[in-house]
């Protein structure tokens, strides 16, 4: 084996892998191109902690749960609570904007790719209720795009 040859990596013929979303037709950097993970990541938290602040408030509020005092029982049904209110939010504000509050905060919008040509609704559902079920998410490509965009035929973009 030559020097030359040596750490470099092959790649199969046809594979136009260079960045990632390249693939996609989006751009390296900039608006428009895929965020790193770290950014969707503080995005996805800040949502969820705007969750859970509305699933207490509305136990708080005696909307959910005005029955169960106890810690033990009061935490699994604001937990619960906090996925649907979050589920919800996140359905609502995809469809309608294309974003939830805490991604916008990060700088992380969704968009279609095209390969599906289900209605925007149908896409964010999809999308979201495989978001809950959280192993969809952490399984991801090169694009750095998780099962769950895949299925939907989304991508998360930079603003």
């Amino acid at each position: 084996m030559s020097d030359e040859t040596r750490g470099t990596t092959t790649t199969a013929p046809g594979d136009d892998f260079r960045y990632r979303g390249n693939r996609l037709g989006l751009p390296e950097s900039g608006t428009g191109s895929v965020p790193g993970i770290s950014r969707r990541l503080v995005g996805l938290a800040l949502d969820w902690a705007l969750a859970l602040m509305l699933a207490w408030a509305a136990y708080g509020l005696g909307l959910v749960g005005s029955g169960p005092t106890a810690a033990e029982e009061v935490a699994p049904m604001v937990s619960n609570t906090a996925l649907v209110v979050f589920a919800v939010m996140s359905i609502l504000l995809l469809t309608l904007f294309g974003t939830t509050v805490g991604r916008r905060v990060a700088g992380v919008g969704i968009r279609a790719t095209g390969e599906r040509s289900w209605p925007w609704f149908v896409s964010m559902t999809v999308r979201t209720l495989l978001l809950c079920l959280v192993v969809p998410a952490v399984v991801y490509d090169r694009d750095t795009r998780g099962l769950h965009d895949r299925a939907a035929g989304t991508v998360a973009t930079r603003y």
